[in-house]
């Protein structure tokens, strides 16, 4: 059995061995380049770990494990541009490094490319694929567009955020590990099963995420830390400090939120504080534990290999406690 650094190691030479060295460069240059910026690789190896599971040829579900990780690079590159980020992992975002025309038409090429890695699949499952990767693809725009929409809405609740967050982040996590129990012709309702891990896992993961946006260790983050709080983002300690506050913090917040803020270190610290006093960190991990909670006694009705259950456990354990 593979341990998941020995996975992720698998996917990260797999992407190195395909280079799009292709005319124009240009065009080109930025797939090699954001590709090659790493991460956890956490989407291709649930793929890899879904599928291992119930077989023990990775070989059989690699491309489609590449094909889930350029897909993701995709969407990141076109929501760095939305978003106007400046960094990713750490490095000039590929709006930044080249320009905006030039990461659209990137981002577009990304896309085809995933679709291109399915094509070899046996005519047996390839719909099945298709149509979970079809479907995911669109929910993923759809959570994008919400999360866009909320720029403007001035109330934004928990429930509707966490349905944002299922469908920008959570969707992908639970597609991966579909795709891998597909490819495996593993029975349908752990196919099933194994995406509702996923899913959950991913609303957990991305409550993580905004955590570490306001607390992170900005050496480890690999984005600028309190960037949420820069740009005013409707995340779950927002919403949850909007809805506690009391008369004064309520006028604090709306103070901060009003003006263009030349030293954002101030606004970062004067909401964090808020945060704090409010109790938003403990609040915040007390969600992601009920989601968590929820994944793992999913994946207790999964069978499969005991051992790589545990892999998964181990997996998104680590993602929930991590630093970056």
């Amino acid at each position: 059995m593979q341990k998941i650094v020995e996975l992720q190691e698998l996917v990260s030479k797999k992407i190195k061995e395909k280079k799009y060295s292709k005319y124009p460069e240009d065009l080109y240059d930025p797939l090699d380049y954001i590709m090659s910026l790493g991460g956890k690789r956490m989407r291709p190896v649930l793929v890899l770990l879904a599928h291992h599971l119930y077989s023990d040829n990775h070989e059989e579900a690699l491309d489609a494990a590449i094909a889930v990780e350029t897909f993701h690079n995709f969407s990141l590159i076109h929501d760095d541009i939305m978003d106007a980020a400046p960094i990713r992992r750490g490095k000039p975002t590929v709006h930044e490094k080249w320009n905006q025309n030039t990461a659209i038409l990137s981002g577009d090429v990304m896309l085809i490319e995933a679709y291109e890695l399915f094509v070899n699949y046996p005519k047996e499952i390839l719909p099945k694929l298709l149509k979970l990767f079809n479907k995911t693809a669109i929910e993923v725009c759809e959570g994008q567009q919400i999360d866009m929409l909320f720029e403007t809405q001035k109330n934004v609740k928990v429930e509707e955020y966490i349905k944002m967050i299922e469908l920008k982040t959570a969707v992908l996590l639970g597609c991966s590990l579909e795709i891998g129990a597909i490819i495996a012709n593993a029975p349908a309702d752990d196919a099933q099963m194994l995406y509702e891990f996923g899913r959950l896992m991913g609303i957990a993961f991305q409550l993580q995420d905004d955590y570490l946006d306001v607390y992170a260790n900005p050496e480890k983050f690999g984005k600028q830390v309190g960037g949420d709080i820069i740009s005013n983002k409707k995340t779950f300690l927002w919403i949850e400090a909007h809805r506690l506050a009391n008369e004064q913090q309520s006028k604090e917040i709306a103070h901060w939120e009003s003006i263009q803020v030349f030293k954002a270190e101030d606004k970062v610290s004067a909401i964090t504080k808020i945060y704090n006093d409010l109790n938003i960190p403990q609040l915040t991990e007390n969600k992601i534990k009920e989601f968590a909670n929820q994944a793992f006694g999913i994946l207790e009705k999964v069978k499969g290999k005991e051992s790589v259950k545990e892999l998964l456990v181990k997996l998104s354990e680590d993602l929930l406690v991590r630093e970056s």
